[in-house]
């Protein structure tokens, strides 16, 4: 990694963003989101050097006797995402199409990886593109690079992509939204952590160690949801949810009956993704309660290796694919 950010470094020396920041900052940018998705060595190296065929003289020999057949086949593979690759309709089947080619045109998942990782760096510094551009390349992240996200399992980066999407080509509804989730938190603070308090007092009670946290409906999500069904954001049954956190799937349905003998459950509003996981890995167990004070909230309770997969998703796995287990937690501390 030292020497793939040092050649990086000097590749791209003297060139510059458009926020007048040095070009090196992008692919360094890159490498820390690829990092903090636990990503091997390789990846990250791969991360850092993902613009020199393209943005630089650097040459695929020069690339292949520097770095070898790994990191150089990686680069090429987020190379050729980046060449001939054109969004030019809006049609679902066209999108479908594009979305199709993209994951086909990689013969190594970590090549995705390392694209959403450049896209979502480009989508947080969008606010340097003129207006046009902005649209553009939001409405194409909402479109194809979310969904990819998605489809790979990888929550937390497809909840980002999306939320900058609708910041830049909404940005009336996104503030919106937004100010009114902080007001719903202040007002429904004490319920929240009274639900907290009582569930936290059932488990130690039942001897199952486990964290829980508390979350809002992210923004793109309850847009969508308040235009689909024509309610207002204090009705969504789901815009708050608490997340327990255990040990063992035993202690999930443990903590399910748990939930259900604290608070009454809304008919319909369960759902077992243990017993039958999503097509994307995903497996938690989800139920919607009528809580403290009436306040309707989505409790869903998974393992701590469910956790790991429901935010990374594919990246959660891929350490231990092919027997590689070479921790690369601090690679970048």
């Amino acid at each position: 990694m030292e020497r793939a950010y040092h050649f990086a470094f000097r590749a791209h020396e003297g060139q510059v963003r458009l926020s007048g920041e040095p070009f090196f900052v992008h692919p360094l940018a890159v490498a820390h989101i690829v990092a903090d998705l636990r990503m091997d060595e390789v990846t990250i190296a791969a991360a850092l050097l993902h613009d020199v065929l393209e943005d630089s003289d650097v040459t695929e020999e020069a690339l292949q006797r520097e770095f070898g057949d790994e990191v150089t086949r990686l680069v090429q593979g987020v190379t050729k995402l980046n060449v001939g690759f054109s969004y030019t309709s809006k049609e679902e089947a066209q999108v479908e199409n594009y979305r199709r080619l993209f994951v086909a045109m990689a013969e190594d998942v970590r090549v995705i990886i390392i694209k959403l990782a450049d896209r979502l760096h480009n989508m947080r510094t969008l606010k340097y593109q003129n207006r046009q551009k902005k649209e553009e390349i939001a409405r194409e992240t909402l479109e194809i690079f979310a969904p990819i996200a998605h489809r790979l399992g990888m929550y937390a980066m497809q909840v980002e992509l999306e939320n900058l999407s609708l910041f830049f080509l909404d940005p009336e509804a996104y503030c919106a939204i937004q100010r009114g989730v902080e007001r719903l938190k202040a007002e429904r603070e004490a319920q929240i952590e009274e639900a907290k308090r009582q569930i936290a007092e059932r488990l130690k009670r039942a001897g199952i160690e486990g964290e829980i946290q508390s979350r809002f409906k992210h923004i793109y999500s309850i847009y969508n949801k308040l235009r689909r069904q024509n309610l207002n954001l204090e009705d969504l049954p789901d815009l708050i949810a608490l997340r327990v956190i255990v040990r063992t799937v035993e202690e999930c349905y443990a903590v399910l009956g748990i939930v259900h003998s604290l608070w009454n459950p809304i008919e319909g509003r369960f759902k077992d993704y243990i017993a039958v996981p999503k097509s994307n890995m995903y497996q938690s167990l989800h139920t919607t309660v009528i809580g403290p004070k009436g306040l309707p909230m989505e409790v869903q309770i998974r393992t701590w290796d469910m956790h790991q997969v429901a935010e990374y998703g594919i990246a959660a796995h891929w350490k231990y694919k092919e027997g590689k287990t070479q921790e690369t937690d601090n690679g970048f501390d």
